[in-house]
C-alpha cells in the first residue's frame, strides 16, 4: 500500500503533466482556425511543421543536458519560462498581422522552446516511479485530462478561432515554470572524464538504434507519426465543413479515450506480448482513419475517438518500453531520441507531405475527403505490415534490467 509520502508524490507528478499538457492542448488544437481567421492558411503546414524542425534540433541537446550537465528540474524550469515568452510574442504577431514570415519564426522560436519539454517532464516522472508499467498509464492519463481541460476552456470562452487561446497557454507555462520549485532537484550524473562536442548534442543518442528491436520501434513511431500528424491540422476545417462548431472541443473525444486506454494498458502489458501492443495500436489507426472517410458527421467524431487507444497502445507503450529497456543513465537521451524520431522527423515529413495529399485532394469545389483519409489508412496499413514482418521481440542492449526480471515486457 502507498504511504502518504507516495500518495504525495503521486500528485505532484500528476499536477506536474496536468499544466504541461494544458499547455500544449491550448496552443495546438485552436492553431489551425485561429490561422484562418487571421488570414494566415497559407502557412498553415509550415507553422505546424516548426514543431518537427523544433524536435530535430532542441531535444537531444536538452536531453544530453539533463542526463550530464544540470537538474532535469532546473532544465524543465527555463523551458516552460521561455515557452511563455515566445508563446506570447508569436499570438502577438498572429493578432497583429505581422509579415507572415515573422510570425513562422516566432512560431518557431516557440517550437524550440517547448518541443524538449516533454522528453524532459516524462525522464523525471519515471526517475521517480517504482514500476513504471503500472504506474505510468495512470498519471499519463492526467496529462491527457488537462489537455482536454485546456480544450474545454478555450471552447467554453469562444477562443477557438481567437488569440486569447494563445495568451492562455502563455500563463499556463508560466505556471509550469513556477510549480518547479516544488518539485526536487536531483543532479545529473557526476562527469566521469571529457565530454565531446557529439555527447553534448546528444548524438550518442544514435548508439541505441544498433539494437535491431529499438531500431524497429523507433523507426515504426516515426513513420506512424507521418499520417498522425494530419489529425489536428485538417479534422478541424474536416469537422467545420460538416456543420459542428467548437471543434477545439469536439478533437477532445480523442483524449476521452486516450484516457480509458491509459488507465488500462497497465492490465494490457501483464497479459499481451508487447508486440501485440504495439501492432494493435497500428491497427487502430487504421480503422479510424477508415472511419473518417464515410464524411460524416457521426463517423468522423468515431473516428477522432480513436484516436486516443491508437496513440496510447502504440506511443505510450513505446515511452515506458524504452525506460524498461534502457540504462538510466541514458533515459533523457533515450526519451528525446524518441521525440526526435516521432516529433522531429516523422511529423516534418508528415506536415509536409500530408499538406501536399491534401492539395492533391482538393479542388475548387471543395476537398474530397473521402480519398483524403483513404490515403492516410493505406498508408498506416503498410505500416502495421511492414512492423509484424520484422519486430521480432525481446532483444539484447541497453537494458535498466535483467530480462528475467521483466517477465511482463517480453517482447
Amino acid at each position: 500500500m502507498q504511504t502518504s509520502i507516495r500518495r504525495g508524490e503521486y500528485a505532484e507528478l500528476a499536477v506536474l503533466f496536468f499544466i504541461q499538457w494544458m499547455a500544449l492542448g491550448i496552443w495546438y488544437v485552436p492553431l489551425s482556425p485561429v490561422l484562418d481567421a487571421h488570414g494566415l492558411h497559407a502557412i498553415r503546414p509550415i507553422a505546424f511543421a516548426t514543431a518537427a524542425i523544433g524536435a530535430l534540433v532542441s531535444p537531444l541537446i536538452f536531453g544530453a543536458m539533463a542526463d550530464r550537465h544540470a537538474s532535469p528540474v532546473l532544465v524543465l524550469r527555463w523551458l516552460a519560462a521561455a515557452s511563455a515568452v515566445t508563446m506570447t510574442l508569436a499570438t502577438w504577431s498572429i493578432q497583429h498581422a505581422w509579415p507572415a514570415w515573422l510570425v513562422v519564426a516566432l512560431i518557431q522560436a516557440l517550437m524550440l522552446s517547448s518541443t524538449p519539454i516533454t522528453s524532459i517532464s516524462t525522464s523525471i516522472v519515471f526517475s521517480r516511479l517504482r514500476d513504471p508499467k503500472r504506474e505510468f498509464g495512470p498519471i499519463r492519463a492526467i496529462a491527457t485530462f488537462g489537455w482536454m481541460c485546456g480544450c474545454w476552456l478555450v471552447s467554453a470562452l469562444n477562443a477557438d478561432a481567437s488569440t486569447l487561446s494563445g495568451y492562455l497557454g502563455s500563463a499556463i507555462w508560466l505556471a509550469l515554470s513556477a510549480f518547479t520549485f516544488l518539485l526536487p532537484s536531483t543532479p545529473p550524473p557526476p562527469s566521469t572524464g571529457h565530454v565531446t562536442w557529439r555527447e553534448r548534442m546528444g548524438w550518442d543518442a544514435l548508439v541505441l538504434l544498433k539494437n535491431p528491436n529499438h531500431r524497429v520501434v523507433f523507426i515504426a513511431a516515426a513513420i506512424f507519426s507521418i499520417p498522425l500528424s494530419a489529425f489536428y491540422p485538417f479534422t478541424p476545417p474536416h469537422l467545420q465543413q460538416l456543420g459542428l462548431q467548437h471543434t477545439t472541443a469536439w478533437m477532445t473525444l480523442g483524449q476521452v479515450s486516450e484516457v480509458f486506454a491509459m488507465l488500462g494498458l497497465a492490465g494490457l502489458l501483464a497479459k499481451w506480448r508487447l508486440k501485440w501492443v504495439f501492432a494493435t495500436g497500428l491497427a487502430v489507426g487504421v480503422v479510424r482513419f477508415a472511419l473518417c472517410m464515410a464524411n460524416s458527421k457521426a463517423w468522423v467524431l468515431a473516428g477522432v475517438s480513436l484516436h486516443g487507444f491508437s496513440y496510447t497502445l502504440y506511443f505510450i507503450t513505446a515511452q515506458i518500453y524504452l525506460d524498461q529497456r534502457i540504462d538510466p543513465a541514458w533515459r533523457a537521451r533515450a526519451q528525446a531520441l524518441m521525440s526526435l524520431m516521432t516529433s522531429g522527423i516523422g511529423s516534418l515529413l508528415g506536415y509536409l507531405g500530408v499538406g501536399l495529399w491534401f492539395s492533391a485532394c482538393s479542388s475548387p469545389v471543395g476537398t474530397h475527403w473521402s480519398l483524403f483519409w483513404g490515403g492516410l489508412s493505406a498508408s498506416v496499413a503498410v505500416i502495421l505490415a511492414w512492423f509484424l514482418a520484422v519486430y521480432h521481440g525481446q532483444g539484447v542492449g541497453l537494458r535498466r534490467q535483467k530480462p528475467e526480471a521483466m517477465p511482463n515486457l517480453e517482447g
